[in-house]
């Protein structure tokens, strides 16, 4: 694997075939599907993934590569700093938080 921040390959780590991107948070892990995997949009700053079944987002810096890397579905793993982490960037990609939500079903 290859991280995409030299810096701090903490946080999110890529690989050329992955079948699902594993969320690491500091309290639990989620592992979803590439297969379920619907859109990614966002910026620089924030980026949204949907799912069939949850949405994530992601906040940071210099998220633009991460979108690249999700449209391959390259991303292997992203993982939620410690809030240590949380302010080390210089300049480089860093992921200040991420939130995970399970979509409900509609009747």
């Amino acid at each position: 694997m290859s991280a995409v921040s030299a810096d701090n390959p903490k946080f999110w780590k890529t690989k050329h075939e992955c079948p699902a991107l594993e969320i690491i948070l500091l309290k639990r892990t989620y592992v979803l599907p590439w297969v379920q995997f619907l859109y990614a949009e966002g910026d620089a700053d924030e980026v949204h993934i949907a799912f069939a079944t949850h949405d994530v987002l992601v906040k940071g810096a210099g998220l633009d590569a991460l979108l690249a890397d999700l449209a391959l579905h390259r991303i292997a793993q992203l993982h939620e700093p410690t809030r240590s982490d949380q302010f080390e960037n210089g300049g480089a990609s860093c992921i200040r938080e991420i939130s995970v939500s399970k979509i409900e079903e509609r009747d």
